[in-house]
């Protein structure tokens, strides 16, 4: 049996890889703390016992989002929220390439970072996303108006996340070189860029294709609800 690649499993690759310190587990499941990012881990092939786990460790009513292969199924009493078929992007050819415009963005940017999430859903982005490891933006007359960065980090790779660009400013190129400064920071650390897009975001993934990544394969998104009442 060949042995599974980081990238097939990222959330519990993170978590028991460079992300380990911020993993809370109960028996085979894994999740990050809620104010660093709503992702949960299950085995590859999770049995009942493992949804048991994922139960106790979210709570009656909790919704978990999850990143999985297609034919994992949640049992029949866990009801699903939403899901999204999505595609993951390897960039082992990407070298990314550094930015004068670009700026580091710290804990004390999260409240114009939170603000520029609302304004572009780009996807979950918390309070303590930042701590998932480097985000750069694009500042014009000292406000935010684009940035990325990283969030997952199987071993050996890291994902580039939270690309998103203010409405007025779109067209100009700013998401093509924030991934790019992105991915040369992970490249200096010797490890290789990825990223996920839902796969009807043909915009998002002709953009990544032209960038020089690549698909490597598909990849549920599914929120689905815990059963029992809310706490």
């Amino acid at each position: 049996m060949s042995e599974s690649h980081p990238l097939d499993n990222p959330v519990v690759a993170s978590l028991t890889g460079p992300h380990a310190p911020f993993a809370e587990w109960r028996g085979q499941a894994v999740r990050y703390p809620e104010d660093v990012t709503p992702f949960h881990g299950l085995p590859d092939r999770p049995q009942a016992a493992d949804w048991a786990d994922l139960a106790a460790l979210a709570g009656p009513g909790a919704v978990v989002l999850l990143a999985v292969d297609a034919a994992v199924v949640p049992p029949a009493d866990w009801a699903a929220v939403f899901r999204v078929d999505g595609v993951q992007l390897a960039g082992e050819d990407v070298l990314g390439k550094t930015d004068p415009e670009v700026v580091g963005l710290g804990p004390a940017d999260v409240p114009e970072m939170l603000a520029l999430v609302e304004r572009t859903r780009p996807g979950p982005f918390r309070t303590r996303t930042i701590e998932m490891g480097s985000y750069l933006g694009v500042r014009r007359d000292g406000v935010l108006i684009a940035m990325a960065g990283e969030r997952m980090h199987p071993p050996g790779h890291t994902e580039i996340s939270a690309v998103c660009t203010d409405p007025g400013y779109r067209g100009e190129g700013l998401a093509s070189r924030l991934i790019l400064a992105v991915a040369a920071g992970i490249r200096e650390r010797g490890e290789i860029p990825f990223l996920h897009a839902a796969g009807d975001n043909t915009n998002a993934i002709r953009l990544y294709g032209a960038l020089g990544f690549r698909f490597r394969r598909a990849i549920t998104f599914t929120g689905v609800r815990v059963p029992g009442p809310a706490g």
